[in-house]
């Protein structure tokens, strides 16, 4: 009897490794389509796609899709599946499916760093980069030295706290450079790059974040069957082998340096890395090994998808940030309302 059922287990559990492999086939083969769909996509010569005789002939069409909406798709791939693994780390570390990427005071010394830039040392491009990039990851610095002063609770709730406060405290700041900006110049600008997007994204912006995003994300990828463990309780996780503060620390870095690196560039766009890491664990479970790799295609593919509405649907190009926000608020309203969520009372 109990050999029958551990075969039956073994055929299960098989069946369960083809199903995702397919899952995960299915998935790139429709992040590729999604890609060079968007790349022949737009408004020239009208609403439509291009096709690849246009582009051989037109010598205006072959720039427009190769200088410009290939960086900024490419742009949108990284966006997407930075912020996306991203959360799926942050919400498995926190046991908190309501954290972000943003959460350690990050997104917010990005928008701090980008408007005192905009404010005092004249809004270039560069800089804004820079000093949003620097921002970000000071947010985590200040999160962690702050969290490791404070004698209350454990690790990751000291550290949750940290972030509350260096996030409230930036957001103070900018509220601040909000304040005593020029309102017919520096104001808007501000504003705009706090609703996000990837219109101005250029070659030489995109090779820029490169190495950080490309280092993050491979850190992820390399890491991603050790949260599994570390999402454990600390004695749990230190108990089987595990140094959980010190691997915690790693993996956090490894998932703000990417962040850090695509908010400079792309500015403040929400709900990414909040609702894809759900829809991944609807789609594979609580399995990190399938669940990270599932959330940075599952990234990659909405984010394009936002981009391309952001550019097309009106003549004027609509804020990233706003497409973002509204489309991840309704996914998350049908993934709450659903079938599949268990309800206690």
């Amino acid at each position: 009897m109990s050999s029958t059922a551990t075969s039956v287990a073994i055929q299960k559990s098989t069946a369960r490794s083809r199903t995702r492999q397919w899952v995960f086939v299915w998935m790139g083969l429709g992040l590729a389509a999604i890609f060079f769909a968007s790349l022949l996509l737009g408004r020239y010569p009208a609403l439509g796609l291009i096709s690849w005789g246009q582009i051989t002939q037109d010598e205006l069409a072959r720039l427009l899709v190769f200088n410009l909406r290939l960086p900024r798709l490419l742009a949108a791939l990284l966006l997407g599946s930075s912020l996306a693994a991203a959360g799926t780390v942050f919400q498995m570390l926190f046991g908190n499916p309501l954290v972000e990427p943003g959460f350690l005071g990050v997104s917010q010394g990005a928008a701090f760093g980008a408007a005192l830039c905009i404010v005092l040392l004249g809004g270039s491009a560069i800089l804004i980069q820079g000093m949003a990039a620097a921002f970000a990851c000071a947010g985590l610095g200040f999160s962690y030295l702050l969290a490791r002063r404070i004698r209350y609770g454990g690790w990751v709730l000291r550290l949750v706290l940290s972030g509350i406060a260096v996030s409230a405290m930036f957001s103070a700041g900018l509220g601040i450079l909000k304040y005593i900006a020029d309102p017919l110049r520096e104001l808007p600008e501000i504003t705009f790059w706090l609703l996000g997007g990837l219109s101005s994204v250029t070659w030489p912006q995109l090779y820029s974040i490169l190495p950080a995003t490309l280092t993050g994300t491979l850190l992820l990828l390399i890491f991603r069957w050790r949260l599994n463990l570390l999402s454990l309780q600390e004695e749990t996780a230190f108990s089987m082998g595990a140094s959980p503060r010190r691997e915690r620390l790693l993996l956090l870095a490894a998932a703000v340096l990417p962040t850090a690196a695509v908010i400079s560039v792309a500015g403040m766009v929400g709900w990414v890395g909040l609702i894809i890491p759900h829809i991944a664990r609807r789609l594979f479970g609580s399995d990190t090994r399938f669940t990270t790799p599932a959330s940075m295609l599952l990234g990659g593919m909405f984010v394009i998808l936002c981009d391309d509405l952001a550019r097309t649907v009106l003549a004027g190009e609509i804020p990233l940030g706003i497409l973002t926000s509204l489309l991840g608020a309704v996914a998350f309203i049908v993934l709450m309302i659903s079938h599949g969520v268990k309800v206690e009372r």
